[in-house]
């Protein structure tokens, strides 16, 4: 028994030796989500700020030309500066905000899954109908498709739209927030070397 957690003690005195691959990971993996989220705004921006104000058919936020520019800045900032490893902690917090209030203001109503499931715990009514449709368009696309093509890279789904995806995020910018950049691979880590006592 001993021996094993001596053992034990040498691997994740290894292990520790790597510990920036797992904020770098968690990084470059948020990167492309900000950046797409961020520009894709950006590009449409009056249609954003339309969506982001308009009570009927959008959000139906207040401020919607200031919101929709800070939430935009925000994630493209956001995804410039995780790729950097730059003031990572600082960022993590509006990113953070950004999710809550997707997860509160645009996916809440929708329930927990991102893709529509007819059955399973977090399967509701909602999700449960999208199955009914999800069988029926794929009864029309074999009978009138060509459904193996269709679906040769993957399985037809209904997007339903949950918070699951903004909370996955939500929960990786928190580990940023308490972990930073990480060593070696982020400018933080060097301005506090050179900086920093």
């Amino acid at each position: 028994m001993l021996t094993f957690f001596i053992q034990s003690h040498r691997f994740f005195k290894l292990i520790n030796k790597l510990d920036f691959l797992a904020p770098l990971a968690l990084r470059i993996y948020l990167v492309p989500i900000m950046w797409v989220a961020g520009t894709k705004k950006y590009s449409n921006f009056s249609s954003t700020i339309e969506w982001f104000g308009n009570s009927e058919w959008g959000l139906g936020l207040p401020l919607p030309t200031i919101t929709a520019s800070l939430v935009t800045g925000v994630e493209i900032v956001g995804a410039i500066f995780l790729l950097l490893g730059f003031a990572v902690r600082w960022i993590s917090i509006p990113l953070i905000l950004t999710m809550i209030g997707a997860a509160l203001s645009v996916h809440w109503n929708n329930g927990w899954l991102a893709i529509s499931e007819s059955s399973g715990f977090f399967a509701n009514e909602r999700t449960i109908e999208a199955g009914i449709k999800l069988a029926q368009a794929k009864e029309i696309l074999q009978t009138h498709g060509n459904y193996e093509w269709l679906t040769e890279n993957g399985s037809l789904v209904i997007l339903n739209n949950g918070i699951e995806f903004a909370i996955t995020y939500t929960i990786m910018l928190l580990v940023l927030l308490f972990a930073g950049g990480g060593n070696y691979l982020s400018v933080d880590y060097w301005l506090a070397r050179k900086y920093l006592p």
